[in-house]
């Protein structure tokens, strides 16, 4: 059985081939010709080149391949509508209109907890929350168009399983949730918005690498998957990180209004320097809102059993020791 991985270059790429090399899968990845492939060549695995956004090189990628696992995505939390419908929704029918040509026996879609958008206080996300009014960033919309273009074949007889991760972080991460509460924490940026109680959904990355391969042999067709690990406050994330760090805890608490105005004047700066702007607006949902995920029927259906975030952080931070970064 040869897989094809998209997206093999990326945070959850990364994690995920090395733990299908190490169960002994055989692999094929698309990656474009300016990426470094050399940790993907170390593990022996064949490299296609190429981008889903280019439909000719998908079809030579997937040729010959029995599954298909739909990883690649543009993930930022700035930019303008087409930098991530370009990728996470065109490149996403490239893969599936391939897929569905040539009769690939399963293809995973990994999607994205936020598609559903933040939820009235109290609710539990489960898959079959709708999607929102929200959500509003555009690459939220990008991967909620990707995710229901994907649902849409599997009506028509592409068998598609649809995964989505919380959270993710972990080792090889340098993004959104690792920024936020190992790496920002370990420069010495000490700022925690709303005395810490909103609920975050983290995953660690191990864990959704290991629940996409339980789905290519005990998904069901046309599925959606939460997985996630147990929600917890920011306060929780951030005095689990100090403690296993062996730095104190304490952190300057930032009232929310301060935080979305200091936002506003560095999206307003953007303007000008056409940079990413290091607390974009774009946080607002996730970082002002709770974020309480059930990941029951992955756990039902696919075995799935989720790090707790004490073990997750410590293996984290035991990579960025190993690569100097502590």
């Amino acid at each position: 059985m040869l897989i094809l991985v998209t997206g093999a270059t990326g945070f959850l790429g990364r994690n995920l081939c090395e733990y299908l090399v190490q169960r002994g899968h055989r692999v094929r990845v698309l990656a474009r010709a300016t990426s470094d492939t050399s940790f993907l060549e170390a593990l022996g695995m064949e490299i296609a080149a190429g981008d889903v956004r280019d439909l000719d090189t998908v079809r030579q990628a997937m040729a010959g391949c029995d599954r298909v696992i739909h990883a690649a995505a543009c993930f930022r939390l700035w930019g303008p509508p087409d930098v991530f419908e370009e990728t996470n929704l065109w490149g996403t029918r490239n893969v599936l209109a391939t897929a569905y040509a040539l009769n690939v026996n399963r293809l995973i879609h990994v999607s994205t907890i936020i598609v559903v958008g933040p939820q009235p206080t109290g609710s539990i996300i489960t898959e079959s929350t709708p999607y929102g009014p929200y959500p509003g960033d555009n690459y939220a919309r990008a991967k909620m168009g990707g995710e229901r273009l994907a649902l849409s074949y599997a009506e028509v007889g592409l068998p598609v399983i649809v995964l989505r991760p919380g959270a993710l972080y972990g080792p090889w991460g340098h993004y959104a949730f690792n920024r936020l509460f190992f790496e920002e924490f370990l420069r010495g940026w000490r700022v925690q918005v709303h005395w810490g109680r909103h609920l975050i959904f983290p995953c660690y990355v191990g864990d959704a690498a290991q629940a996409i391969e339980t789905a290519l042999t005990h998904g069901r067709i046309g599925q959606v998957y939460n997985v996630s690990g147990k929600s917890i406050t920011h306060r929780e994330a951030n005095q689990t990180v100090s403690r296993l760090a062996g730095k104190r805890s304490w952190r300057v608490n930032v009232p929310a209004g301060v935080m979305i105005n200091f936002a506003r004047l560095l999206e307003f700066i953007a303007l000008f320097t056409r940079r990413e702007p290091f607390y974009p607006l774009n946080l607002v949902p996730y970082v002002f809102k709770d974020w309480v995920v059930s990941s029951k029927k992955a756990k039902c259906e696919l075995g799935f059993e989720p790090t707790s975030f004490e073990e997750g952080a410590r293996r984290t931070l035991e990579w960025y020791r190993s690569t100097g970064y502590v």
